[in-house]
């Protein structure tokens, strides 16, 4: 049974091409992988799957649509079609206005959200199948049921995009659409997340997943490859294990243009952080218990841990976003936490950047305003721009690859683009102390690879920090050399 066609599918986005000529076909119990390099169109094409985004040119049709009396019909009934996306639009409880970046550190307004469970109930089931996957079993499955009752704004990256799987397999659709699923997950739950894929197409669903070349899943039987403005190729899983993706080499780094771009020296610290017995609850949740940690000038450390095991709380104490801080004995750049900085003088030593802050940040900006507030810590540009500093940004966006989105909005790019924009804005001030929160989210293999040398070449030239976060052995940087693991809030391993 043929579920979704495409024939001769163009997608333009702002006069750029982004799919062309693109022609597939998809049945009943042939999963499919849509692979290709950033920018190629992956996500643009489950949203025109999805129904979300229309054609320049082509034809697109659907079997299923109310009563199936009605074959080739053109707009899907989105009762059949569940999507998981990048990004979540999770609204506070009375529905009127989106969440916000650091909400979940604030105690009043945390409390102005839906719990897990309360949001995957208000998911209404495909009425026109039996549903297979109900509320305990989808739960179980994608191991929720020790955050069911916490509110979604203070989920972790992981937890997070498990929940909105979650919500889209309780629809128990015909067709499933998923972006970058495994991006947030732990290695253990990503082992889990293959098997439950086999257990979803047994069930009946179809799947059509955006995903990296080196992250597809045993259940999929056909890959799409994507190149921006090219017509798609089309292998079988059998085919595609053959296939030289051709990632695009790496240049050497220019040091002495990345010398220039740090020039100024950093100022000394004798503990960047010390932290000493630091413990956090929400309630009757403990998050951090007795965490012990020092970091002194020029150490680059990986924080390392499972989902929900504290990492992005620890972080949240350095960053100056969690009140809580207050209450612990915690030292920033050799000053006590409570004794006169302000959060701007702590932010103004680092260099940021988190899915959270992804998720949150404005895009109505140019790119190269979005890099050039990073010197003032704001989410966003709200002052005159400078040419001196707005030629510094541009000078990032170079050494990233991404200048020729300069002069455009944010929301207008790849997400990979907006990534490396949002890094860029962490580097460019120069910073003592640089916290990278899961940066590879999203980047392909070509960019991951240039980011590692730029952050590399950074930590030779210089004497900055760099606590680095992943849930991937090969994305830390070859400078780093020590290790904190958490599990369950605790300090498991320091090396």
């Amino acid at each position: 049974m043929e579920l979704f066609s495409a024939g001769q599918v163009t997608v333009k986005f702002q006069d750029k091409v982004v799919l062309n000529d693109l022609s597939m076909r998809v049945y009943k119990g042939r999963h499919w992988a849509v692979t290709g390099k950033s920018g190629s169109g992956k996500s643009v094409l489950l949203q025109v799957i999805a129904g979300n985004l229309s054609v320049s040119s082509g034809k697109v049709s659907y079997s299923f649509f109310e009563g199936n009396d009605y074959p080739g019909h053109t707009t899907p009934n989105h009762q059949f079609i569940a999507f998981s996306g990048a990004k979540h639009h999770f609204k506070n409880l009375s529905n009127t206005s989106q969440l916000y970046y650091q909400q979940r550190y604030n105690s009043s307004d945390s409390e102005d959200a839906h719990t897990s469970r309360q949001y995957l109930l208000s998911v209404k089931p495909n009425r026109h199948t039996p549903a297979y996957w109900t509320f305990d079993k989808t739960a179980a499955a994608l191991n929720l049921t020790g955050f069911l009752d916490k509110q979604i704004i203070k989920l972790s990256n992981g937890e997070t995009k498990r929940l909105m799987i979650a919500a889209a397999l309780l629809k128990n659709p015909l067709l499933l659409l998923l972006d970058n699923p495994m991006t947030g997950l732990d290695v253990n739950m990503r082992a889990t997340f293959n098997t439950l894929l086999t257990e979803i197409a047994a069930s009946g669903i179809t799947l059509i997943m955006a995903t990296s070349a080196n992250e597809i899943p045993d259940v999929i039987t056909d890959v799409a490859v994507l190149n921006a403005g090219e017509a798609m190729q089309h292998f079988t899983k059998e085919e595609f294990d053959k296939y030289d993706s051709d990632v695009k080499d790496v240049q050497p780094i220019n040091h002495q243009a990345f010398a220039e771009m740090i020039a100024a020296p950093l100022p000394e610290y004798e503990a960047i952080i010390r932290m000493r017995n630091v413990t956090i609850t929400y309630g009757e949740n403990v998050v951090l218990d007795g965490v012990n940690w020092r970091v002194t000038q020029g150490e680059r450390w990986a924080l390392l841990g499972p989902n929900g095991a504290g990492k992005s709380t620890l972080l949240s104490l350095v960053n100056g976003d969690n009140p809580q801080a207050y209450a612990n004995d915690i030292v920033l750049f050799d000053k006590k936490r409570g004794t006169g900085e302000s959060i701007w003088d702590i932010k103004s030593k680092i260099g940021f950047v988190s899915p959270e802050l992804y998720q949150y940040f404005p895009t109505d900006n140019s790119c190269l305003q979005v890099i050039e507030s990073g010197f003032y810590d704001t989410l966003g540009l709200f002052r005159q721009s400078s040419k001196a500093k707005a030629d510094l940004a541009m000078k990032w966006m170079q050494a990233l690859e991404i200048e020729q989105y300069a002069r455009v909005l944010l929301k207008n790019i790849p997400a990979s683009a907006q990534r490396l924009c949002l890094l860029a804005r962490a580097l460019i001030k120069n910073p003592t102390l640089l916290i990278f929160d899961e940066p590879c989210q999203g980047l392909d293999d070509h960019q991951q690879k240039h980011f590692k040398s730029v952050i590399d070449t950074i930590c030779e030239l210089s004497p900055v920090t760099l606590i680095y976060v992943t849930h991937y052995q090969h994305e830390i940087p070859d400078s780093v050399d020590k290790v904190l693991r958490l599990d369950n809030g605790n300090v498991v391993d320091e090396m």
